[in-house]
């Protein structure tokens, strides 16, 4: 399957909070709810907002497979307010946001292009540095995932609920 990457933006939010609603419908049938809970994220005002607001102020990726949305990404210039607790990297830097696909395309390697995308516009802004922060519970998949995508753990933290968390970086 061919992956094309184009530039999205607010216009794609429906299509993001379907993405994220598809992760979440695949997480719970694996009985897998401590990353998003059990509900769609485009019911939560909360996460629409989040979207949103990424979706204006930062740089939309929309992976497609035949035409169709299959995953995305956001990438800002800084992490979101909840690691405000966290040191700064002390250098300029690119962060990923709301990295999701379309469960319908897993295994395609739409995420992993996303995630390619990300360093490569990174790099060519002149910014050495990608994060990323994920859920880190369970069985760590989702780091290992990122691992595997040239990203190194750094900070461990705890957000809202003792929901464990993982801060990743990715030198470009």
């Amino acid at each position: 399957m061919e992956i094309t990457i184009r530039d999205g933006g607010p216009d794609d939010v429906p299509a993001i909070l379907g993405m994220l609603d598809s992760c979440v419908e695949w997480l719970v049938a694996q009985g897998r709810t401590g990353q998003w809970g059990t509900e769609p994220l485009s019911r939560s005002p909360r996460t629409v907002e989040s979207v949103v607001r990424y979706a204006r102020e930062g740089t939309v990726y929309i992976a497609e497979i035949g035409g169709a949305p299959a995953a995305t990404l956001t990438l800002t210039d800084a992490p979101g307010p909840y690691l405000s607790h966290l040191p700064p990297p002390g250098e300029p830097e690119r962060y990923i946001h709301w990295l999701a696909s379309d469960r319908r395309f897993k295994g395609s390697g739409a995420g992993a292009a996303l995630l390619e995308h990300a360093a490569e516009e990174t790099r060519r802004v002149g910014v050495g540095l990608l994060r990323v922060d994920c859920y880190a519970g369970d069985d760590r998949r989702l780091v290992a995932f990122y691992e595997a995508n040239g990203f190194a753990p750094t900070e461990a933290y705890t957000g809202t609920g003792d929901w464990p968390g993982q801060v990743l970086a990715r030198r470009v």
